[in-house]
């Protein structure tokens, strides 16, 4: 079938000071061309995120480099190195057809030959192991054709090809035998996006300016885009108030939230976070006693008291998330078991399951876990836990950990009994969600894959015909009953999305909105009004 641009298929922290950089921070001016200082938290380890994942390497990396396709905020594949898409009536191949202007930072044009050596790098290096698993190989009849063969249907593969997850990378540049993920480009990257790197300096900044080749006629609008590495979350709300930073993605602490609400000069939105799906949750470690009973995973969860967490802790700032697919997502499934409110049920589930109170009316002593550096979303309702857990007899200990690499270690090492997390879903549940709960990807000393060590083998089949199946309808019926037995299992207690929200100075336009937002090209993003300095 041919698909259309309305086709669906469902499928460390661095900083810098704030003055003295080397760079303009205001817009020249109206509707083209100017400078957009952004500011983050976020320090990139390189730029290339054909190897590695997560927003730090996504923000540049999209602008760095285009990819076959692009997403718009529907859900929807648009063209961008690919100008059409055709997946074969059996499944069994997609065929790209490439733009035939496409040029890489460098000079050299992009081609087929490009494609397919992106896709068998990112198969074989990105830490998404599912994503590409079905791929055998990538035919190039000819310089603007990839035809990409796949084992097995494959639905969620065009949404593979968005920006953040397949950047094509430049043959001759990183096929030179060395190892890709230490590659020396990375750090001097030669892409073929909007916008090339011009300057960087480790924990401080990174400077992108316009590519004036780039192959969409009028874009991108903007001359330069900074983005300031500021490790301190209070000094980049200050920088934002004053006009010093322009935007500010991924903000999600609560408290700052509504203070840039409340600035003049700032717009805030939520939309452009959809394809991530970030959700916030209690992992339990499903082998150790007592957690590997499901009456005691089950006891916790009606005691925990998503409400308040949501509706006090938080402010009403984040959607409650109920089951592993995240709000929003086409296969969200809302007719799961909640878990409400419920100490009588949850001290009935602790006596059948043989915890008795002891004399001092405690029943069990657990360690709690959680992520440092986002207290709102991991501290705070950790510590909420460990008093709401005492009305039914558990002693819940809250262990701190000095840094994340610490917290990365102990929860893939399977180290801990209970832990905060927060992971995202990327858009379509063979890229960001399988991983969690399947048996065959419990790897100990890999954060964010089966660190529960959950193990259903009815979920394992669901997942596995899930993954292959070209039918909406029935992926999202298998999707369904998938979210249904995980929620009952409990290896998981769902709280919340994560609160994500970006902030832009008044006067931008062209925001991006689409369901990867700032993790995807800013092209069209311009000044219509520049910002007074």
């Amino acid at each position: 079938m041919k698909l259309t641009k309305r086709s669906f298929v469902i499928g460390a922290l661095g900083g810098a000071a704030l003055m003295g950089l080397p760079f303009e921070t205001r817009a020249q001016s109206a509707g083209g061309g100017g400078t957009l200082v952004m500011g983050s938290t976020q320090v990139p380890r390189h730029f290339n995120g054909a190897v590695q994942s997560g927003i730090a390497t996504a923000m540049p990396s999209t602008q760095i480099f285009a990819s076959p396709l692009r997403y718009d905020d529907n859900w929807n594949p648009q063209p961008y190195l690919a100008k059409s898409w055709e997946v074969a009536p059996d499944g069994l191949s997609v065929t790209l057809k490439l733009v035939d202007n496409a040029l890489f930072h460098d000079g050299k044009p992009v081609t087929s030959e490009d494609v397919a050596f992106s896709i068998m790098t990112i198969k074989a290096n990105h830490p998404f192991k599912t994503m590409l698993a079905a791929v055998d190989s990538v035919e190039t009849p000819d310089p603007h054709t990839a035809v990409i063969k796949l084992a097995h249907p494959h639905p969620a593969l065009l949404l593979a090809m968005s920006p953040a997850l397949m950047p094509i990378l430049p043959k001759h540049v990183y096929g030179d035998g060395q190892d890709v993920k230490t590659h020396p480009a990375n750090l001097k990257p030669v892409g073929s996006g909007p916008y090339k790197l011009a300057d960087y300096k480790q924990g401080e900044y990174y400077t992108l300016e316009k590519f004036d080749k780039f192959f969409i006629p009028g874009r991108p609008k903007l001359d330069k885009i900074v983005v300031r590495l500021i490790s301190d979350p209070n000094a980049l709300m200050v920088s934002a108030e004053r006009g010093e930073v322009h935007a500010v993605p991924y903000v999600t602490g609560v408290r700052d939230i509504e203070r840039l609400q409340k600035s003049p000069n700032i717009t805030m939105t939520d939309k452009g976070f959809a394809g991530l799906g970030a959700l916030n949750w209690l992992a339990f470690n499903t082998k150790k006693k007592p957690l590997d009973d499901v009456r005691v995973r089950q006891a916790i969860a009606y005691a925990a008291n998503r409400d308040f967490i949501v509706g006090k802790l938080m402010g009403g700032k984040a959607l409650p998330s109920t089951g592993p697919i995240a709000p929003g997502s086409p296969f969200e499934e809302k007719a799961v078991e909640t878990y409400k409110l419920d100490i009588a049920k949850a001290t009935k589930l602790l006596d059948e399951a043989g915890l008795k109170p002891d004399g001092n009316g405690t029943r069990a002593t657990l360690t709690i876990d959680y992520i440092p550096g986002n207290d709102e979303q991991q501290r705070n309702i950790a510590e909420y836990l460990r008093s709401a857990l005492k009305r039914i007899g558990i002693n819940l200990e809250v262990r701190a950990a000095p840094d994340f690499p610490t917290w990365a270690q102990r929860v893939a090492n399977f180290d801990f009994d209970l832990t905060m997390d927060t992971v995202f879903n990327w858009g379509d549940p063979v890229i960001g969600v399988d991983r969690t709960y399947l048996t065959s990807n419990i790897r100990k000393g890999i954060i964010w894959s089966n660190t529960q060590q959950y193990s259903n083998p009815k979920v394992d089949e669901i997942l596995g015909k899930a993954a292959q199946e070209t039918s909406p309808e029935k992926r999202k019926a298998l999707y369904s009953e998938f979210q249904k037995i995980v929620v009952s299992d409990v290896p998981i207690y769902f709280i919340n999305a994560a609160p994500y929200y970006n902030a832009f100075a008044k006067g931008l336009s062209a925001l991006p909105t689409t369901i990867w937002g700032v993790a995807s090209p800013l092209d069209e993003v311009y000044w219509a009004t520049p910002p007074k300095t």
